[in-house]
């Protein structure tokens, strides 16, 4: 079985002293990364522990990725938390996840309601006195478990196998152009799936990481000048907020960029701030991993789609009657490639369920078409999720919550089309509930980023002739006042 940290052992003999990670406070080296994962991994199965799974519930930082990358290597499952949680949604969570063990660091111990939680400086004391002799696990276990959303608005666990992100890193060879040589700026939260891909992608490269313990663009700006960063994983969120430094770099160097679709706008003006940079928007989904990309040389006059797909990615569009649409017509798009993920976790059974079909194909329900010559472009989303600055937020969840006031009749959230973040989380009620007792019941069970940043309050909600609430219909309206409001303040 190849597991995604085999690499590092080859990286600290050909080249021991390059730097691995790099942070504002710690370099290390490839032959102490090597020798730290192998400690940690002979630490986690010296714990005999009856479940291979632990939850890390840590900072930004070198002690994340030791655990996340040791437990890889040593045949278990990690489960990254997110330190912005509020208690009832990492309970949520933990519940579905079962870990044995959490990692977190001292003053999140009290909060945490759950039976073997342990602090990273306890864990870290114990991890360096194991030695480096390591014997690889036998079978195919997961590695990574992460955290996506139902209709109901509940999380869902999913499952992704070794395979998946090391069929994923030939596309960082090949479609990225990714070397051993690289310099990667992962200035996110490695809670994202994004950024942690790109360290752990980096590494298996050989490549060196610059880990920043939180974004800033100032620090972004600064690194951008001062070391030889040649690639820097972002959302489009980020570059927006480099954009208002205003503040031109002419260093080569390469964007990967996820999350919502770049205006051609936004995509002048970058390339106007980076004059030498190479732009590749990728599109996929937690459950696809990548499916097609899109780069600046890949050639401008395509940019309304989301590029081509990925080497090793097939992409079929099918119309309702589950035949092959012909170029230019819509359908539902499906995938088919080694890099999907292993399937969602049952929370009755704790079984694995696939989305792929006996064929091997698989869709998360998003419509759109091919041209001619291959591009996929995105009609829209068959489901509602609503994507604010590279994060996934399910309106299901927050309209829970908002359902809970008794003076909320109905209650619609959508998102909003916004330059900066992509969209704006919107809140439609039909009731007679205060916008401030709103945003205090949020507050108290929402992450802030969930809770709405625009409010509309109307006497109806538009619906279906089935009875439901016309979503589309809404979402037009709400934007179309927005427009409203910008040529009124003009």
């Amino acid at each position: 079985m190849n597991l995604i940290t085999d690499y590092y052992e080859k990286h600290a003999k050909d080249f021991p002293e390059k730097i691995a990670i790099q942070t504002a406070s710690c370099k290390i080296s490839y032959q102490n990364w090597a020798e730290r994962i192998k400690k940690t991994a002979n630490w986690l199965e010296s714990l005999n522990l009856p479940k291979k799974t632990v939850g890390i519930l840590l900072p930004n930082g070198i002690p994340f990725l030791q655990i996340f990358a040791g437990a890889a290597s040593a045949g278990w499952t990690a489960v990254p938390l997110d330190m912005k949680w509020k208690e009832a949604e990492l309970e949520k969570r933990l519940l579905l996840a079962a870990p044995s063990l959490i990692i977190t660091i001292d003053e999140l111990v009290p909060s945490i309601k759950y039976a073997n939680v342990r602090t990273w400086d306890s864990c870290s004391n114990e991890i360096n006195q194991m030695n480096t002799i390591f014997q690889k696990p036998i079978g195919n276990p997961p590695f990574y478990m992460g955290f996506t959303s139902g209709t109901t608005g509940n999380p869902k666990a999913f499952i992704r196998s070794h395979e998946s992100w090391i069929e994923s890193f030939t596309c960082n060879r090949i479609d990225f152009n990714l070397k051993e040589s690289e310099h990667v700026l992962i200035p996110g939260a490695l809670i994202h799936s994004h950024f942690l891909y790109g360290a752990i992608s980096t590494l298996a490269l050989g490549g060196t990481v610059y880990l920043l313990e939180k974004f800033s663009p100032l620090q972004v700006l600064d690194l951008l000048q001062t070391k030889t960063i040649s690639t820097i994983f972002v959302v489009p969120t980020m570059i927006e907020a480099l954009l208002q430094l205003n503040y031109k770099i002419d260093a080569p160097f390469t964007i990967l960029s996820s999350g919502a679709k770049w205006t051609e706008h936004s995509k002048k003006k970058i390339i106007d701030m980076f004059p030498q940079i190479e732009l590749f928007e990728f599109y996929g989904a937690s459950e696809l991993s990548f499916v097609s990309y899109l780069s600046t040389s890949l050639g401008m006059d395509k940019a309304g789609s989301v590029g081509k797909p990925c080497t090793g990615v097939e992409v079929q569009i099918r119309k309702a009657d589950n035949q092959i649409a012909q170029p230019q017509e819509t359908g539902k798009i499906f995938v088919r490639s080694k890099l999907i993920f292993t399937g969602y976790l049952d929370p009755e059974t704790h079984a694995i369920q696939t989305i792929q079909d006996e064929n091997g194909w698989a869709t998360v329900n998003d419509m759109g078409y091919l041209d001619e010559d291959g591009f996929l472009y995105i009609a829209g989303r068959e489901n509602n999720m609503i994507i604010y600055g590279g994060i996934n937020i399910f309106p299901e969840e927050v309209e829970t919550i908002l359902a809970l006031h008794p003076d909320v009749e109905e209650v619609a959230v959508i998102g909003v089309s916004n330059s900066y973040w992509g969209q704006i989380v919107t809140a439609v009620i039909k009731g007679h509930a205060e916008k401030l007792e709103l945003k205090r019941l949020c507050k108290r069970h929402l992450s802030a980023y969930k809770t709405p940043r625009k409010w509309y309050f109307l006497d109806e909600l538009p619906y279906t002739t089935s009875g439901k609430i016309a979503r589309s219909e809404l979402k037009e309206m709400i934007e179309r006042k927005e427009g409203e409001k910008r040529l009124n303040v003009q």
